[in-house]
């Protein structure tokens, strides 16, 4: 099943549009959205799902499972429509979840991290959205801590550079840390993870920022620093909680070092020069 594609210059429509669908979809009531940005991961990909299914399902949450898959070469749509049974309309369920509901969406156009999350979360139908890697770097298990928090923050964090928090590769750790000192000091910012990219959010405070989606979702990790950044200028209330990452279960990461550290470096100074607004001019 093909994702649409989605207009950058249509997402406050998209906003108006969704708000509609998920009133006409209320009965399903469905309390949590897990958006899963997948690019060659069939070897992990449904161990993922099954340990979301552990740690959520013990809550009583109606919750939902996106894939928003950038049609990887190695199968791994196809691995996910035939363990959870995908039907035509790009949905299935966890054997002996009844409220349970996995969403497979196959994209090939617009590819890219940042796009596939914003559109995973457009299309997600929860009251709560939660977004998080899909190579156990982002332990699974703080799901409901996180979710559950939101009743008194506007956005949680998974942070490894919390007490408690940090990382499995040491050297990585030192690098990102350093990483963050220059974005906070840059920005005047407290937020100690914002390359984390693993965070809850409740839907209507996310799309509180439905005009600045074109300046924020587009790229790969450095997304997240411009959410924050919004975030952070808008005054919301933000916690960190710990998460420590652990090394990639199965195949090659994604992205190098150096080539990440030359395009967030490049992001940020765009961003501290000429900020959000006159971003969204150029995307």
């Amino acid at each position: 099943m093909l994702f649409p594609v989605l207009s950058i210059s249509s997402v406050q429509s998209l906003f108006v549009t969704t708000q509609r669908s998920t009133t006409q979809q209320a009965p399903r009531a469905i309390d949590v959205s897990v958006v899963l940005p997948t690019y060659n991961e069939r070897d992990n990909i449904c161990d993922l799902i099954d340990a979301i299914r552990r740690e959520v399902a013990p809550g009583g949450y109606v919750y939902e499972v996106l894939v928003v898959d950038d049609n990887s070469p190695d199968g791994t749509a196809e691995v996910v429509r035939q363990r959870y049974n995908i039907d035509a309309h790009g949905e299935g369920q966890l054997p002996g979840e009844e409220h349970t509901t996995v969403r497979l969406f196959v994209r090939t156009q617009q590819k890219g991290l940042a796009n596939s999350i914003r559109d995973g979360l457009i299309a997600a139908q929860g009251r709560t959205l939660v977004v998080m890697d899909t190579d156990f770097n982002h332990d699974p298990a703080l799901i409901p801590q996180m979710v559950d928090l939101l009743r008194y923050y506007d956005l949680v964090i998974g942070s490894r550079f919390v007490m408690r928090g940090g990382m499995e590769d040491r050297l990585r750790y030192h690098f990102s840390q350093l990483y963050n000192v220059f974005i906070r000091a840059l920005f005047q910012t407290q937020i100690q993870d914002n390359l984390s990219g693993y965070f809850a959010i409740r839907r209507e405070r996310l799309y509180s920022l439905a005009p600045l989606f074109p300046a924020i979702f587009y790229g790969y990790g450095d997304y997240f620093i411009r959410l924050l950044l919004a975030a952070w200028r808008q005054n919301w209330k933000i916690l960190e909680v710990p998460v420590f990452y652990i090394l990639r279960r199965h195949g090659d990461s994604k992205t190098g070092f150096w080539s990440i550290f030359q395009q967030y470096t490049a992001a940020v100074l765009h961003l501290r020069f000429y900020g959000l607004r006159h971003t969204m001019t150029h995307h």
